[in-house]
């Protein structure tokens, strides 16, 4: 009675699995481990739970095989001696055995109480459970990235909680496009942007608002984009209101921005009626920085562009009349402009730029005229000819300083030996602090390193190579702070040199 009661059991776990498995879509082996796992709870229920107790199903005919495990051990441990035999046990029973073996006993078939057979589904439902959750998130982790399509299902605190067929995912309340609303049953787009798996199990996360929704909505009707022949190269949103996106292809017979746009608008009409009317500038990326600032910056026109490198920064010069649309409203449109380029976008107008233009002029003729001790008019003169420094002067010919208009040769020779005196008693003045405050001979000798830079860096009690090794470029060459900022020196060469400077310092830690 007990074996046929036993063979239903074992029939009706194989039905289970067969049905789980097909039903939740995971793999039957999935199912049998949770049977397994449910079954060694129940033994451990009749045998004791400090028992080894393993069991096993054999996936294709649906025999249970239940043994018990004891390790073969020197001496016994305190906790786990229930699970522990001694060598010389294990010895009368397999004269072959070693320490680290175990000595495996069968035990007979367990009849499931009800106690026990409840225990033993709740077990099998929490693994298929726990399967079903796993397999569902090693699919959506991979979709990290895509747009997903849901019904609302409900709506807590403002979040929308959607189904997604298998799944639920949370688009939270700042996710959502501003003034949107969505009630149950709603059909809503969205961009998967994390999918995450902690203790509580996983969530997927979705947005409306991300930059990247918006590229993969262009992705979905713009076939070029899809195919590969036009490429999105960057995204920039205030989501609700205005974007701008930057599209690229080296196929000189496609117009890129021509092909997103659509016929009569088709295509980007659709992108924007997803996005509740959000306005969008389809602007032409270029690998020319000054070019594709200028095409991100329309509708306004650009002037003049001042890029400065070191700082990922730029000034734009435009028209007087061209400032509120270059702005843009509440700065909407230069702030969208600088996410696009990433770079960091100053406005200027033609007249706020002259009057920089003509302070600069007068601030270099100042300079001039004190310096070499000249009347204003003639350091005007110098610098509107292109003679902005001590330098430029004292290395040039009295021949091309005596083509200067209103200068003779007389006036020349005199401008050219006040400069070279200046640069000589500079020099003088430089060596005298660098001999008094610098004795470190590895950072005079260092590659690229001038008597004008070691004489800045005295006067800033950079004192030592390490000192200077531990400065960042910027420190170094910002126009408005940096200690060489009266220097003309390359940021790529002060670069080089802090880095040649710091090799002593990856060579101690290689060595340890």
């Amino acid at each position: 009675m007990a074996k046929k009661k036993y063979n239903v059991i074992r029939e009706e776990m194989l039905q289970v699995a067969s049905n789980v498995a097909l039903e939740k879509n995971i793999e039957q082996d999935s199912v049998f481990s949770a049977m397994e796992q449910a079954l060694e709870k129940a033994a451990r229920v009749k045998y004791g739970q400090e028992i080894d107790i393993r069991v096993s199903i054999d996936r294709s005919t649906g025999d249970i095989s239940l043994k018990s495990y004891l390790e073969v051990v020197q001496v016994l441990d305190e906790v786990f001696q229930s699970r522990q035999i001694l060598l010389d046990e294990a010895k009368e029973i397999n004269p072959n055995i070693n320490l680290g073996e175990f000595i495996i006993k069968d035990l007979p078939p367990i009849e499931l109480g009800r106690v026990a057979a409840q225990n033993a589904k709740g077990v099998i439902i929490q693994k298929v459970r726990e399967a079903d959750k796993s397999k569902q998130y090693e699919e959506y982790k991979d979709k990290v990235g895509e747009i997903a399509v849901g019904i609302v299902k409900r709506i807590e605190f403002g979040n929308l909680i959607l189904d997604l067929g298998k799944s639920e995912a949370i688009i939270k309340r700042e996710e959502l496009i501003p003034r949107e609303t969505f009630k149950n049953g709603d059909r809503v787009r969205a961009y998967i942007y994390e999918v995450k798996n902690d203790l509580k199990g996983y969530q997927v996360f979705l947005s409306r608002t991300h930059p990247q929704f918006l590229s993969k909505l262009f992705f979905q009707e713009v076939p070029e984009i899809y195919e590969g022949i036009i490429i999105v190269k960057s995204v920039a949103r205030d989501p609700g209101s205005r974007a701008k996106i930057s599209v690229y292809t080296e196929d000189s017979t496609i117009d890129p921005v021509g092909a997103c746009v659509g016929m009569r608008g088709s295509r980007v009409q659709a992108v924007v009626n997803e996005l509740q009317g959000e306005k969008i500038d389809i602007v032409t990326w270029s690998e020319n920085q000054a070019t594709f600032l200028a095409n991100a910056l329309a509708p306004a026109e650009v002037t003049k562009i001042f890029l400065f490198e070191e700082k990922s920064k730029v000034e734009v010069v435009i028209p007087d009349d061209q400032l509120s649309l270059a702005i843009g409203r509440k700065g909407q449109n230069v702030k969208l402009a600088s996410n696009l380029t990433n770079l960091e976008i100053d406005i200027l107008t033609e007249e706020e730029e002259s009057e920089r233009r003509q302070q600069e002029f007068k601030e270099k003729s100042s300079l001039i005229s004190e310096l070499l001790d000249v009347e204003d008019v003639i350091a005007q003169l110098l610098v509107t000819d292109g003679y902005t420094t001590i330098d430029s002067i004292a290395f040039e010919t009295i021949e091309n300083i005596e083509k200067i208009e209103g200068f003779d040769s007389a006036l020349a020779g005199e401008i050219l030996e006040r400069a070279k005196n200046y640069l000589k008693e500079l020099d003088e003045e430089n060596n005298k602090i660098i001999n008094e405050k610098i004795k470190d001979e590895e950072l005079k000798k260092l590659d690229g390193m001038t008597s004008a830079i070691l004489a800045q860096l005295a006067r800033s009690n950079i004192l030592t190579k390490d000192d200077f090794a531990d400065l960042a470029t910027f420190e170094l060459v910002d126009k408005d702070e940096g200690i060489l900022k009266n220097i003309d020196i390359d940021e790529e060469a002060v670069n080089k040199m802090i880095m040649k400077a710091r090799e002593s310092w990856f060579t101690e830690n290689t060595k340890d």
